[in-house]
This record gives C-alpha cells, sequence and structure tokens, in this order.
C-alpha cells in the first residue's frame, strides 16, 4: 500500500473505523456477495479495515477470515469482532496466503490506495489465492484524470478499467458495472469474476 495512505489509516484508524461502522449498511454490496460468491466457501477480505464486512460475510453463510496492511485497523477489527480472525499482509504478495486456498475473495475499496505499478500484480494476486471456479469482488474508487490525495494523504490511483480486467484475463466476468455506492455515496467500479477451472 502507499506508505502516506498506510500512515493515515494507523494514527486515525479510531476515527476511520467508527466512521465506517456509522454508515448504512452496504446493501448493494451484500446483493452481490450473496447473488455470486460460494455459500459456504472459505472467504477472504483483502483489505478488511475494521472488520465490518468479515462480520457480515461470517455472519451470512461465508466463513470469513480479514487480512489488511494497517495494524491500526486490524487492532480495531480484533477488539470489535474478537471471535474473528484477522492477519496482517501487504498487497501484492500477500504472503503466507497459498495459491488456491480461498473460494471467494472480496476486496472493496482498496486497490485505488496502491502505487499504480502495483495495481495489475494485485490483481493477479488475489486471482491466485482462489481455487478453481473461485469468485472474486473487486472494487475502487474512480479517480478521473490524474492520481490524487485527499486531506488524511490517502491515495487515490487514476486508472483505466482496462488494466484491470487485462490483469483477470481468463476469469468469466460476472459482473462489471460503475455505480454510486450506497455505503459511501461515491462512485465506484465494480467487477466480479469467476476463476477458470
Amino acid at each position: 500500500m502507499d506508505r502516506a495512505a498506510l500512515a493515515a489509516y494507523d494514527k486515525e484508524a479510531a476515527a476511520f473505523a467508527q466512521d465506517w461502522h456509522d454508515q448504512p449498511a452496504p446493501v448493494d454490496l451484500q446483493d452481490i456477495v450473496a447473488r455470486f460468491f460460494i455459500e459456504g466457501g472459505a472467504t477472504a477480505d483483502i483489505g478488511c479495515g475494521s472488520g465490518r464486512e468479515v462480520a457480515w460475510l461470517d455472519a451470512n453463510g461465508f466463513p470469513a477470515e480479514g487480512f489488511d496492511a494497517s495494524e491500526g485497523l486490524l487492532s480495531e477489527a480484533r477488539a470489535r469482532h474478537p471471535k474473528l480472525r484477522f492477519i496482517h499482509t501487504e498487497l501484492p504478495e500477500l504472503r503466507d496466503i497459498a495459491a488456491s486456498h480461498f473460494d471467494n475473495v472480496l476486496c472493496e475499496t482498496v486497490i485505488m490506495h496502491l502505487d499504480h505499478a502495483l495495481i495489475a500484480p494485485s490483481v493477479r494476486r488475489m486471482r491466485e489465492i482462489l481455487k478453481p471456479g473461485g469468485v472474486l469482488y473487486l472494487s475502487w474508487r474512480v479517480t478521473a484524470g490524474a492520481d490524487q490525495r485527499d486531506a488524511h494523504g490517502r491515495l487515490y490511483a487514476a486508472f483505466d478499467a482496462a488494466e484491470v480486467r487485462a490483469a483477470l484475463v481468463g476469469a468469466s466476468s460476472l459482473l462489471d458495472e460503475e455505480v454510486v455506492s450506497a455505503s459511501s455515496g461515491k462512485v465506484i467500479h465494480r467487477l466480479v469474476v469467476r476463476k477458470s477451472g
């Protein structure tokens, strides 16, 4: 992850966590997961933040683990959801996650915080940790023109969806849309793909 974005999440983890948990439930995301994810399948939330989606996944038939680069956010997740598993790891390496390990992978509005050169390798690695036939949900906040930083210093990389699609070559597209998120009110792009095999 971009170091300035990571520092912002670590420094203000409690405030970010409270903001996310105070937002309306992301029913649009939940509907997509219920429609496409493999029920009962082992599920990874990459960039899990304070664990909101991990808790929902685990309670709704998708046994889930959370992974994040921010120790501050992982502390928030563990405090809020002590019975669930949260692990420190970073994109694109995702160290200690074996290839073909998960039935479902969720990565909700994370890759826009990566340096542009790391986006495609990160997407390929998330596809790699899926079992054959597994499902990847991937979304990012859309930034037009040049990269931007917010008041906290978080990077919002500007990149074309075609770059992400190219990193998923060989996977079957199940959903490809650009929408306003019901949770955050921001424009996001969503892809759902099934790994071949």
